[in-house]
């Protein structure tokens, strides 16, 4: 494959497009952990539609990437993609950085992850404590009169 091939070329754009797309992705990850760590539950469904929106879009391009190189008769490994990119320092560096800001996707999703379960987790907790509070006999009656508690005798008598 000479340097001007359209093949060479199209992997370059789209590792390219990877590495944008990716700190957009990595962006909206950060902005996420930032609303579970402040408690902004309303406004996570939005971002995690974003997300999906976004990762879709990543992984077409990744197919896209699998596929020319499967065309061109090639696996998809760090060594295939650095031969093709040696001679386009652009797209080797936005390699290097897809590389980097993946690990980074990854460990800030599981990061988040773990953010959720610990959320849920306390507000079963709260749920749990409201729920058994709600159980309890009433202190006061409709009339705003304390109401006995217990079914025992009274203080003091026989």
């Amino acid at each position: 494959m000479t340097n001007q091939n359209p093949d060479r070329l199209r992997l370059h754009a789209l590792i390219i497009d990877e590495a944008s797309r990716l700190r957009g992705f990595v962006d909206l990850l950060v902005h996420e952990e930032q609303l579970l760590i402040d408690g902004q539950a309303d406004a996570l469904m939005p971002v995690a539609d974003e997300k999906n929106q976004r990762y879709r879009q990543l992984q077409k391009i990744n197919d896209d990437r699998t596929r020319l190189l499967a065309r061109l008769g090639l696996q998809q490994t760090d060594a295939i993609i650095r031969a093709l990119c040696q001679d386009a320092p652009a797209a080797l560096a936005a390699w290097d950085t897809v590389l980097k800001l993946a690990r980074e996707a990854r460990d800030r999703n599981q990061r988040n992850g773990v953010l959720i379960i610990e959320r849920m987790q306390h507000n079963q907790a709260a749920l749990t404590t409201l729920l058994a509070a709600a159980n309890q006999p009433q202190l006061y009656g409709p009339d705003g009169q304390s109401r006995p508690t217990g079914g025992g005798r009274s203080l003091g008598s026989v």
